[in-house]
């Protein structure tokens, strides 16, 4: 993998992006993971103004850490990043206690980590219309296409996906070529979407390197040992039930003789 020359492929995409759209710069809602550490990089690398936004909600303190240290080793190393936290807990916390008190606990949860994906992306899109810039997407391939691991108009609603098209093993190499910190390179990746600090393994069954594996996977399986044949079952499983994020929005088209008004009239 060439990852000097991929970071200067996705910079200038990013810039000629930029350019041709009229707009002037890039929103970025920053975690304390490898995926928004590497492309607030690349954000940051094209000049342009890049707005990194801290939004917690419950978060677990090394999330926040990571994320500031971060925030603050791009500003002073590019001059065109500012950055903004806004706490959205007390947001979160009055529509949990608008939502109905009576739902299941088990059905509860999911939903409510949906809406913290969802009041991100509000605030995100706030800032973006504010500063006339564009939402820059954190999504990687196994995510985006593989799993539909991301909360649809949530962290899925963005203007760019500038590492969409590289899996999670290959975004981690261009963090380490563009010196993102050892912390957020041994950090286990998590959603930051729970009030725990559950990693993306914990909830999906699987690591990266196992789920990158599966969605290249073409062969017979019945030659696989058991962990094989279980992880493909995870990945198999997650992508027919999201394929509703990874395809467009089924639009039903009626024909244009049910349409017409009798009579031919106009």
């Amino acid at each position: 993998m060439q990852a000097a020359k991929i970071i200067d492929h996705i910079t200038g995409w990013l810039d000629s992006y930029v350019e041709r759209s009229g707009v002037n710069g890039f929103v970025i809602g920053v975690s304390g993971g490898i995926d928004s550490a590497v492309t607030s990089m690349l954000g940051a690398r094209t000049g342009r103004p890049l707005l990194c936004v801290e939004m917690p909600i419950h978060q677990h303190s090394s999330q926040v850490t990571r994320a500031q240290r971060h925030i603050e080793c791009l500003k002073r190393e590019f001059p065109n990043v500012s950055s903004v936290e806004v706490s959205l807990t007390n947001v979160f916390d009055s529509l949990v206690s608008a939502f109905s008190a009576d739902a299941e606990r088990e059905s509860h949860d999911m939903p409510l980590v949906n809406t913290r994906a969802r009041l991100r992306m509000t605030t995100l899109y706030y800032y973006a219309a504010h500063h006339g810039h564009l939402v820059l997407g954190t999504g990687n391939q196994v995510e985006d296409f593989g799993i539909g691991f991301y909360t649809k108009y949530g962290d899925g609603g963005v203007d760019l996906s500038p590492i969409a098209d590289l899996n999670k093993t290959e975004v981690f190499a261009l963090g380490r070529e563009l010196g993102v910190s050892e912390e957020i390179l041994q950090a286990a990746p998590t959603d930051g979407l729970w009030d725990d600090d559950r990693t993306d393994e914990d909830q999906i069954g699987a690591s990266y390197p196992e789920l990158e594996w599966a969605m290249g996977f073409n062969g017979d399986a019945a030659g696989l040992d058991a962990r094989q044949k279980e992880v493909l079952a995870i990945y198999r499983r997650l992508n027919r039930a999201n394929q509703h994020k990874m395809e467009p929005i089924p639009v039903c088209t009626i024909d244009k003789s049910l349409k017409a008004l009798p009579n031919n009239r106009p």
